[in-house]
Formats: structure tokens, sequence, C-alpha cells
């Protein structure tokens, strides 16, 4: 097996080996991935936070050795903390990073960095907070920056910025944590699930205080949510069906 690590802001993750594939999911700065097939242009990774797959272009990461791979997978996790931040090379060229890029790798790529991080779990608080700091972003279908961003891209970057592991899909992250009977038990901080007519999950929010859920819709947005799913008051209809909710931490 080999190893690779991103040493860009953002790069596509592709569900196939071309540059007109879907764009499936992001790999942001400092992301580790094991290394599953290579192509004369392309490369087939399997991601180590989430264990997603896809292909990302050979020109848009550095391989490594496992050795290194081990090391840097097992530091305690440290994200930059603002919207928008820069990486210094060695050459003194800059790179701007997305929030919740892993700045560990930092030293090991002979980078500064000098902003803001934040590292450990935080309190269920500060899952609230750092979701509003998401407002306004625009929707991309596998985006996980505020410069787009999917359904299940937010709640995942939202949490994994604050010490909690998501997986990458609405779906999948609906296999997490522990069922809630009714929207009275839930908390500020709590998923929101919802599915489509054939019974899917296919869009997850996360729950704010006073009936409210921020979740990307168009853009990441604040709606009502009540038992029947979530109300836009805007267009004065429910625009997500409630599935079920679900207690991370």
């Amino acid at each position: 097996m080999t190893y690779g690590l991103c040493n860009l802001s953002i790069v596509p993750l592709r569900s196939e080996a071309s540059d007109r594939s879907e764009m499936i999911s992001q790999v942001l700065y400092g992301e580790l991935f094991e290394i599953i097939e290579s192509t004369q242009k392309w490369t087939y990774i399997r991601l180590a936070y989430d264990q997603y797959e896809g292909w990302i272009d050979n020109k848009q990461y550095i391989a490594i050795s496992e050795e290194d791979f081990k090391t840097q997978h097992s530091l305690p996790n440290k994200y930059s903390s603002d919207l928008v931040d820069i990486i210094t090379t060695s050459n003194q060229e800059l790179i701007p990073i997305p929030i919740g890029s892993n700045i560990n790798v930092v030293h090991f790529l002979n980078h500064s960095f000098e902003g803001e991080s934040i590292s450990g779990h935080q309190n269920k608080s500060a899952i609230v907070e750092t979701a509003h700091s998401y407002l306004n972003s625009p929707y991309l279908w596998g985006g996980k920056t505020p410069f787009g961003i999917d359904c299940s891209g937010f709640t995942q970057m939202v949490y994994k910025i604050n010490g909690y592991q998501l997986l990458r899909d609405a779906s999948l992250q609906a296999t997490q944590g522990v069922v809630l009977s009714f929207i009275e038990e839930s908390e500020p901080g709590d998923l929101a699930f919802f599915d489509n007519e054939d019974g899917n999950i296919t869009h997850v929010g996360i729950i704010l205080e006073n009936n409210q859920i921020i979740h990307a819709h168009g853009k990441v947005r604040i709606d009502v949510l009540d038992h029947s799913g979530i109300f836009n008051s805007e267009r004065n209809t429910h625009t997500h069906k409630l599935r079920v909710i679900k207690r991370i931490l």
C-alpha cells in the first residue's frame, strides 16, 4: 500500500478518472489518504478521515511513505479555524486554505502557518457557533468549504472542526448516534435527517434553538423545523420531509 497527502488548498475528488466526472467530495489541505490504484493521470484514493473513495489528479498531491503516513495520522487533530487563512511555503509562496484544513502537516511539508487553530473535543455550543460561520456559503454538490458546500459536507466539517467524526454522506451519517423520539427532546447541535419520496435519506441539517435548523439548501441558511420537516418561510412551503433526529454527542 502507498500513501499520499494533499498539499494544495482544495482538490476535487471525482467519481471517475476524468476532469468531466462528477465531483463527489473534496480533499482539503493536509488530508491523508491511501493510494489504491494509479493510472498515467489519475489516482484512486481512500481518505484516512472517513474512508471515502474517489479519483484525484496525479498532479494534485504528494506521495509519502507508510511511516510518514502513520506518524501524521497519529497526531492529535489540529485544524485551521478561520474561514480562510494562509500557508507560507519554504519558497515564500502563499497557499490559501479553507477552515478545517489539517495544519498538523505544516512542519512535515516545510510550510509555516501563523493563523488561528482549533484542536480537541469542543462543547456542544461550539457546534452551533461553527455552523453559523458557514452562513450564506453557496450550495455545491461534493463541496466542503465556505466557497461551496453540500448538506452532509456542512455537517461533517462543522463536527470535524470541533473534534467529532461524522461520515461523508447524509445516509451514512444517519447510521451514527442515538435516535431521539421527538423534536422536543433535541438540543442545539443535534442532527436532523430528511428523506425523499423513495424513503432514502438525502438531506441533513443541524438543529438550533427555537425550532430552527441550519442546513445547506441553495446556500447555508436557517429555516424552521417542525414535525413535518423543514419549512421555508420565503417560499411558504415545506422543502424537506423529516425522517429522524440523531444525537451524536
